[in-house]
């Protein structure tokens, strides 16, 4: 703390009196040998800062950092011990800066589909009725979107593909991947939002191509999507732990299969 401070043009006799300490156990202390740990805590420091320098992770508090710390760097330190350096370094999460991409534009020259699920009873078996929805990732290199379609009676998701932009590709190439794991023959139902991914042409030519009826949710009816969401939220951690990627390449390169 003195040797900071004494780049603020203190004086060692004005810090060794403000802190109680005298100058020659200033001096004495100055002379001894750096501890183990306190030279794992400089490693441990400049790795977190590495961390928070990157703008898509500066919303991480002590237990994500320690995650990270400990998962992708091997470093062995408590979340008590990262919280403490986090403070004395003055590294604190930022979460009101972050920003988030909005996952549902809707496209106004498309006329939505009707919500046909509403009125349509609970799934008997797999198959009979598919949802899906695209949530985001932060990473290193920037957003990643994961389109997920999960079949509704066993709540597996079927079928899902991760790209670095919202187009159509990344929504078809999910569907594409669930028909082929669901079973034979299934012409399931297919609920959506109102997302411009799902009215667009190319789409809507795609679920004709496979027989499917279309269903979306009502505008600013959100309810016959939470399970969607919900599922889709747990999978997307489960999904990019197999993947095991930080960005895919080439551009609209996708990755899909079944959990």
């Amino acid at each position: 703390m003195i040797n900071k401070m004494r780049e603020e043009n203190y004086s060692v006799d004005e810090l060794c009196e403000a802190f109680e300490v005298s100058r020659s156990g200033y001096y004495a202390a100055r002379k001894r040998p750096t501890s183990q740990r306190a030279k794992e805590n400089e490693i441990i420091v400049s790795k977190m800062k590495e961390i928070h320098s990157d703008r898509h992770l500066k919303a991480y508090g002590s237990p994500r950092m320690t995650t990270e710390l400990q998962e992708e760097h091997g470093l062995a330190c408590s979340e008590n011990r990262v919280a403490r350096l986090m403070a004395n370094n003055d590294l604190k999460a930022r979460y009101n800066a972050s920003f988030r991409p909005k996952t549902t534009v809707q496209d106004t020259t498309q006329k939505a589909s009707p919500n046909i699920l509403a009125n349509t009873e609970k799934p008997s078996a797999p198959g009979q009725i598919c949802v899906s929805d695209i949530t985001y990732v932060a990473t290193r290199e920037g957003w990643l979107y994961l389109a997920v379609v999960i079949d509704l009676y066993s709540r597996a998701v079927v079928g899902w593909s991760v790209a670095e932009t919202m187009h159509t590709f990344l929504v078809s190439s999910a569907l594409s991947k669930a028909m082929s794991n669901l079973p034979q023959g299934s012409r399931p139902l297919f609920h959506s939002d109102r997302g411009c991914q799902y009215t667009s042409n190319e789409f809507r030519n795609l679920l004709k191509l496979y027989g499917l009826p279309q269903s979306m949710s009502a505008k600013g009816y959100c309810y016959t999507m939470s399970s969607t969401r919900a599922s889709s939220r747990a999978s997307s951690e489960r999904v990019f732990q197999k993947i095991a990627v930080s960005k895919p390449r080439p551009k609209h390169a996708e990755r899909s299969s079944t959990i």
